[in-house]
C-alpha cells in the first residue's frame, strides 16, 4: 500500500484561489522563470525539430507562450479547469486536452515535451508510469524534459522537515533503464540554479506555505502552524541584512526517445 497522502485540509490546491495567490507571491520574489526560460532556450538550439510543443501541466502557461512562440503547434494536457480558464488567456492558440495524463489522449508526435514541477502532485508508484505514457506522444528523436527541485536545496529540506516527503528524480532514473528501448533511449541530468529572494518577512512566509502545499509522503496530517512557518523561515532564511534568501535550485531530467 502506498504511503501517500492526500494535501491536507487547508493547504493550497492546484488551481483555486489560495494556490494562485500563493504561487503569485513566491513568482514575485524568484528568478526562476528567467534562469529557467534561458535554460530551455539553450536545450531549443539543439533540438532537431520544432513542429510541435506538448506541455504536460503548464499551469498559468507563462512557460507555454515562451516556448511555443518557437513551435508550429502547441498543446497542453492540464486537467485542473481553473488553470485551464487561466491557459486561455495566456496561450489562446493553445490545443488543450482536459484528461489526466494516464487517461489522456492528445493525438501528437511533439519534437519536445515538458513535465515542470508536477510530479510533486502525482503519487510516487505513478511516476514512471507517466513518464512512459508522456514518451509514446514524443517523436523519435524528440524530448521530455521532467523539472523538479533539487531534493538537497532549502527550499525542499524545509518541505522534507514539515511534511516528511522527499521527490528526487535521480530515483526515476534509475527506473526508466528498465523502460523500453523504443520509449527511452539516452538520459542526462542537470542541476539549474534559482533563487528567492524579498525583504519582507510575510512574503517570505507565504512563499514557503506555497511549497509546503506538495502532497504529503510522511506523518503530517496537517498543515504546519503559520508560527511554526515563521519561526522556520526566520532561523534558515534570514540573509543578515533584514532580508530572507531561500535556494531552489531545479533538476533537469532530459530523456530522449530513440529514432
Amino acid at each position: 500500500m502506498s504511503r501517500w497522502k492526500a494535501v491536507p485540509a487547508g493547504a493550497p490546491r492546484v488551481g483555486d484561489e489560495a494556490y494562485r495567490h500563493a504561487l503569485d507571491r513566491f513568482l514575485a520574489g524568484t528568478d526562476e522563470k528567467t534562469v529557467t526560460h534561458a535554460y530551455l532556450d539553450r536545450v531549443l538550439g539543439a533540438l532537431p525539430a520544432r513542429r510541435v510543443f506538448l506541455d504536460v501541466g503548464p499551469a498559468d502557461g507563462t512557460t507555454t507562450r515562451h516556448l511555443g512562440r518557437f513551435f508550429e503547434s502547441t498543446v497542453c494536457v492540464e486537467p485542473s479547469e481553473p488553470m485551464r480558464r487561466t491557459l486561455k488567456r495566456t496561450c489562446p492558440d493553445a490545443r488543450v486536452v482536459a484528461e489526466p495524463v494516464l487517461r489522456a489522449r492528445p493525438g501528437v508526435r511533439a519534437d519536445l515535451a515538458l513535465l515542470s514541477h508536477v510530479l510533486y502532485y502525482i503519487p510516487r508508484p505513478q511516476w514512471t508510469a507517466t513518464v512512459l505514457r508522456i514518451m509514446e506522444w514524443v517523436a523519435p528523436g524528440g524530448l521530455l524534459l521532467v523539472l523538479l527541485q533539487n531534493p538537497d536545496n532549502a527550499c525542499m529540506r524545509m518541505v522534507r522537515h514539515f511534511t516528511g516527503s522527499r521527490f528526487d528524480l535521480r530515483e526515476l532514473v534509475d527506473e526508466l533503464t528498465a523502460a523500453p528501448a523504443h520509449l527511452v533511449g539516452d538520459t542526462s541530468l542537470d542541476t539549474v540554479p534559482a533563487r528567492y529572494r524579498s525583504g519582507d518577512l510575510d512574503e517570505t512566509v507565504a512563499a514557503a506555505g506555497f511549497h509546503l502545499g506538495v502532497p504529503s509522503s510522511g506523518s503530517a496530517a496537517a498543515p504546519p502552524a503559520d508560527e511554526a512557518v515563521r519561526d522556520y523561515v526566520l532561523h534558515h532564511f534570514s540573509d543578515g541584512s533584514g532580508g530572507f534568501e531561500m535556494s531552489h535550485e531545479q533538476d533537469v531530467l532530459h530523456i530522449r526517445r530513440p529514432y
